[in-house]
């Protein structure tokens, strides 16, 4: 029986971990690997029970790019039909904060694939890049905008148009990484992170998320809209009437996502 190239754990109340696993590959992102972190993350968007997630792979690669084998000999039409654009807007689109737990390799559509993320913890010895000029392409997963945003674009060109790897150091330095922890404690902090969110009012956590990836391609007036909207909004929510009589009452509040 075939081992599954994506594994689903629950390592903690309320949390979802989501495991890309073909450590022979390196975790490399075939087109399997992609329909299922849709299906999974899709799955997470719309299960009550499931507040945050941790999308993984393992200490040597969190995903060294796309399957060049499975794809080296495709032609034009082919690689649209694939849907493979399809697929990474809706891993980017799931409405639950989803933290990258980076370690060792997260290469072009694996650095990609990290940049679809809300949080990156990255291990001290991990390495991103966009190297698909040296294969004759350019990224395709979202980077020459992502990581151009993310970074800036004198940054940005250096790295796509070189095909430069990055450290961890240096992706904390630039803005990519959120936090750069110990190799053995990449997951473990993810999944603290995920904890953490998962314990506050998830309806507050949702919009906010929707707040900052909306307002970023928004002008800041229709931007600062949005917020005030959205945080109206919540003034409607159980989970405010708990969380402000909680703090008032100097108690621990019991948020139910309602």
């Amino acid at each position: 029986m075939s081992v599954p190239v994506v594994l689903f754990e629950r390592p903690a109340e309320h949390v979802a971990l989501v495991r890309i696993n073909r450590p022979e590959a390196r975790n490399a992102l075939n087109l399997e690997v992609r329909k299922l972190l849709a299906r999974y993350l899709a799955e997470c968007g719309e299960d009550t029970a499931t507040r945050a997630i941790v999308l993984t792979g393992n200490d040597k690669s969190f995903a060294a790019g796309a399957d060049i084998k499975e794809m080296a000999d495709a032609g034009t039409i082919e690689m649209l039909q694939r849907g493979v654009h399809k697929l990474w807007r809706g891993i980017a689109g799931c409405p639950k904060p989803v933290i990258a737990a980076v370690s060792g390799y997260a290469l072009g559509g694996g650095c990609e694939l990290a940049m679809t993320c809300d949080i990156i913890v990255a291990g001290e010895s991990a390495r991103f890049g966009q190297p698909e000029v040296n294969i004759g392409i350019i990224p395709g997963g979202g980077a020459t905008q992502r990581l151009t945003r993310a970074i800036g674009k004198y940054k940005a060109m250096k790295y796509i148009l070189t095909g430069e790897l990055f450290s961890a150091r240096e992706a904390l330095d630039m803005g990519l990484a959120s936090e750069v922890v110990p190799d053995p404690e990449v997951e473990g902090r993810a999944i603290d992170l995920a904890r953490q969110i998962a314990a506050l009012p998830p309806l507050a956590v949702q919009l906010a998320k929707e707040a900052v990836l909306a307002g970023m391609d928004a002008p800041l007036t229709s931007a600062l809209a949005l917020e005030a909207k959205s945080s109206q909004i919540l003034f409607s929510s159980q989970d405010q009437k708990e969380g402000m009589r909680a703090f008032i009452e100097k108690r621990k509040p019991k948020f139910t996502g309602r």
